[in-house]
C-alpha cells in the first residue's frame, strides 16, 4: 500500500513536470504564475469544504484531488526558481506537526494544556519569522469575515477582549446607530465596516464560528426564496411581479411549513 502511495505521488509530480516542460508542456500551464494559479487553489479549497457541506464523499475524493493538484502546481513553480520542490512541502508540515504535538511525537506524555501549547508554539513560530504583532501573518487574502474573526482572536489572546457578549452587544447596537447617522457615502462605508465587524465579534463571543453561521444562513436563505417561487407558481403567479406584501406572505408560509405548521 505504502509503495502505491508513492507511485501515484511520483506518477502526479511527473505529470506536473510534463504540463510545465518548456519545449514539450502544455502552453497555458508554462504561461502560469503564483499569482494566476492563486485564485484557482482559493476556488479548489471552497468547492472541498462544498463537498462536506453536501455530504458528497465521491465528490470530496475528486476536490481533494484538485486541491492537492494545487499544492504540486505551487511547488513545481518554486522547484524551476530553485526555490523549493514539493518533498520539501511535505517535509516542512511533517516537521511542523511533530513539534507542535509533543504529547504524541515528543517526551511530553501528558497532553496537559494542549490547546495553551499549540497557541504557544505557533506564536514562537511566527516570532521566529520575524513577527512583531499579535496580529502579524493574518493572511489579507482570507475572506473578509473569516480575517475579522482571526484578528479578534489574536487580540483576545494579548487579553483586548470584551469580557462577556454584553459588551459586544452593546458596541453592535453603537455601530448601528452610527450606520444610521452617517452623513455621506464615505462615511457610511466606515461604519457599516465597523457594524460588520462588531457583529463577528458578538457571534464569535456566543461560540460559534461566524463563518459557519453566515454559511448556514446563506443555505437557508436560498432554500426559502426557492420556496417561495414554487408556491407563487403553483398559484399561478410570478413570484417576481408580486408585491411585497405578498411576497412576505409566501415567506410566512415557507417559514410556517419548516415549523410543521397547518397554512
Amino acid at each position: 500500500m505504502t509503495g502505491q502511495r508513492h507511485q501515484q505521488i511520483d506518477r502526479l509530480l511527473s505529470i506536473m513536470a510534463r504540463l510545465r516542460d518548456p519545449g514539450n508542456g502544455c502552453e497555458w500551464d508554462r504561461a502560469q504564475t503564483f499569482a494566476t494559479i492563486a485564485p484557482y487553489t482559493i476556488e479548489e479549497a471552497y468547492e472541498v469544504a462544498d463537498a462536506i457541506a453536501r455530504e458528497d464523499l465521491a465528490s470530496l475524493r475528486d476536490e481533494l484531488g484538485d486541491l492537492l493538484f494545487q499544492v504540486v502546481f505551487h511547488a513545481r513553480m518554486a522547484e524551476e526558481l530553485g526555490h523549493f520542490a514539493f518533498t520539501d512541502v511535505a517535509a516542512a508540515i511533517a516537521d511542523k506537526m511533530e513539534t507542535r504535538h509533543p504529547h504524541i511525537f515528543g517526551d511530553d506524555a501528558s497532553g496537559h494544556a494542549q490547546t495553551e501549547r499549540w497557541e504557544a508554539l505557533k506564536a514562537r513560530e511566527r516570532a521566529d519569522k520575524g513577527a512583531r504583532s499579535a496580529i502579524d501573518e493574518v493572511a489579507l487574502s482570507l475572506p473578509a469575515l473569516m480575517r475579522a474573526e482571526k484578528l479578534q482572536k489574536r487580540a483576545a489572546r494579548v487579553g483586548f477582549d470584551w469580557p462577556d457578549p454584553a459588551g459586544a452587544a452593546d458596541k453592535l447596537r453603537e455601530e448601528m446607530d452610527e450606520l444610521a447617522a452617517a452623513e455621506d457615502e464615505a462615511g457610511r462605508i466606515e461604519e457599516a465596516g465597523d457594524l460588520l465587524f462588531a457583529a463577528v465579534n458578538l457571534v464569535r463571543l456566543n461560540g460559534v464560528a461566524p463563518e459557519d453561521a453566515l454559511r448556514a444562513a446563506n443555505a437557508k436563505f436560498e432554500r426559502r426564496f426557492r420556496a417561495m417561487e414554487v408556491l407563487a407558481a403553483c398559484d399561478g403567479k410570478d413570484f417576481a411581479g408580486q408585491p411585497l406584501d405578498v411576497q412576505e406572505s409566501y415567506w410566512q408560509a415557507v417559514k410556517a411549513s419548516e415549523r410543521g405548521e397547518s397554512s
